[in-house]
């Protein structure tokens, strides 16, 4: 019997999903472009134009080899399928389960029957009988169990090389000199142009050019194009921030796997592949691969094996409001948070210690609400899935889960940003001082920090060296009040 197979904007992928169990001559395939999807939140144009693109490209592609489809365009989703089931009266609505709690809920309140979701490496149910057995849920534990399950990097038993992975080895702050070479280019074309046309005014940021690839032809490209000028040095420069390259040696695949283009499984494939050939370190792949199948599946069990309520989190009692600089890099004088949230505006992306490190231990230190912090990192990045966000954001970023996932918060000084970026040397603020006007926001914010929550980190062994620290601290008055100076200053958009 004829089904209608509804394909949400993050599971384009003809091979996985509900298009896996489709049937070409009998089933409707059907796309949903919700305005409430569109205009419910300040989006940034890149992420719309990136999605909504890709999905009219996907859902063209479908029709063109043969496929029955109907892409609408309704107020919401449900709205939407509502419409369709009126074309089609009796049909059973099928759906492989969204990757959302608010999605899955609705379209399961709407009589959707569900199949399994496979465009993660580790099932809902596989991740519950790891994390049921842990007594705390280190990422590194499950890394490892997933090398050993998938045969990944591994040789007799053992991991591959001796060790289980290379994080000594890929700290390296950015050299003086070095070719990062660039990512994959791409063109407008008529459905990328249309799309531009539409987006909403409200919406954020810029779209000057086609950063990001809108079909699964040009996200293979950009694929290629990591696996074969920046996956020898991924590694050693995987944390580093250099001023000359936006997106360094990082794959700029993440989009694409978030949205069904790539799956997970052709991605390390071709890692491995290249791998093989002898000419890239170890420490480049197997890094790259822990990011694959250990990080990004590890954030996805976490985010639903700590269910709905987790994102409400706020253990530290964070309530300052999102600071200005956020929205407009303008309102700091911080080189590096500048830079970033230029970075960001211009094209919705900034790698993970722009991310954790800049922008997130920002809002940590200053007490910017989990929820508040949790809605920007939702909107402005392009591949910012709401599995994605709420356990970094709520779990990592901002260490509102009482350590949950991180046992100690990523709470850091201006030194570590000194150490992997370039933009100390011409910033106003000198990230050795503490107090006085060119002291670094981070330097004197993280010891003040570190006073204000003192009693909740005295009891944390991870702790013990920073709050040690604390208490040998000369001028921590001095400190204290510099740093009222300084969270002031930055929510009137002048430090």
């Amino acid at each position: 019997m004829s089904r209608i197979i509804y394909i949400p904007f993050d599971q384009l992928n003809v091979e996985y999903g509900a298009m896996k169990v489709a049937v070409k001559e009998v089933d409707q395939i059907v796309l949903i472009e919700s305005q409430r999807m569109i205009t419910g939140r300040k989006w940034h144009k890149q992420r719309l134009q990136f999605l909504i693109s890709s999905a009219r490209h996907f859902a063209s592609e479908l029709s063109d080899a043969g496929w029955q489809v109907t892409y609408l365009k309704a107020a919401t989703t449900v709205d939407g399928l509502r419409e369709i089931q009126k074309l089609h009266r009796g049909h059973e609505l099928v759906c492989a389960t969204p990757n959302s709690f608010r999605l899955k809920q609705a379209l399961a309140q709407f009589g959707v029957t569900f199949v399994e979701n496979d465009f993660f490496l580790t099932s809902q149910s596989l991740f519950e009988l790891w994390a049921e057995k842990q007594s705390s849920f280190t990422m590194e534990n499950f890394y490892r169990a997933q090398r050993k399950r998938l045969n990944i990097l591994m040789e007799d038993g053992q991991p591959f090389g001796g060790t289980w992975n290379y994080d000594a080895e890929n700290r390296l702050p950015p050299p003086k000199e070095h070719d990062w070479g660039l990512p994959a280019e791409f063109t407008f074309d008529e459905v990328d142009i249309q799309v531009t046309a539409e987006l909403p005014k409200t919406s954020w940021g810029e779209l000057n050019g086609k950063t990001w690839a809108t079909t699964r032809v040009e996200a293979l490209e950009q694929m290629a194009n990591f696996f074969e000028h920046h996956f020898a040095a991924f590694g050693p420069y995987e944390d580093a921030i250099p001023s000359q390259s936006w997106s360094a040696h990082h794959s700029l695949l993440s989009p694409y796997l978030n949205n069904g283009l790539l799956h997970a499984s052709e991605i390390l494939q071709a890692a491995l592949a290249r791998f093989a050939n002898g000419d890239i370190p170890i420490s480049s792949c197997e890094g790259f691969i822990r990011q694959l199948i250990g990080w990004r599946e590890y954030i996805n069990g976490m985010y639903w094996f700590l269910g709905e309520e987790y994102r409400d989190n706020n253990h530290l009692d964070a309530q300052r409001q999102l600071l200005p600089l956020f929205h407009d890099s303008s309102k700091t004088r911080m080189n590096c948070v500048s830079s970033v949230v230029s970075d960001i505006q211009e094209r919705g992306w900034t790698h993970h210690i722009p991310r954790l490190m800049i922008l997130s231990n920002l809002a940590l230190l200053t007490g910017v609400s989990p929820q508040e912090f949790l809605d920007w990192m939702r909107e402005v990045f392009i591949d910012a899935a709401d599995w994605v966000m709420v356990p970094n954001v709520i779990g990592m970023a901002t260490h509102a889960d009482d350590g949950v996932l991180m046992t100690k918060p990523y709470a850091a000084g201006g030194a570590y940003i000194s150490k992997m970026g370039q933009f100390c040397k011409t910033c106003v603020y000198n990230p050795k001082k503490r107090t006085g006007d060119d002291a670094c926001p981070y330097t004197t914010l993280y010891w003040d920090f570190l006073d204000r929550h003192a009693e909740t980190f005295s009891s944390n062994h991870r702790m013990f060296q920073q709050m040690g620290g604390l208490r040998r601290l000369s001028n921590l008055p001095e400190v204290k009040a510099r740093a009222a100076q300084v969270l002031a200053g930055l929510d009137e958009g002048v430090i």
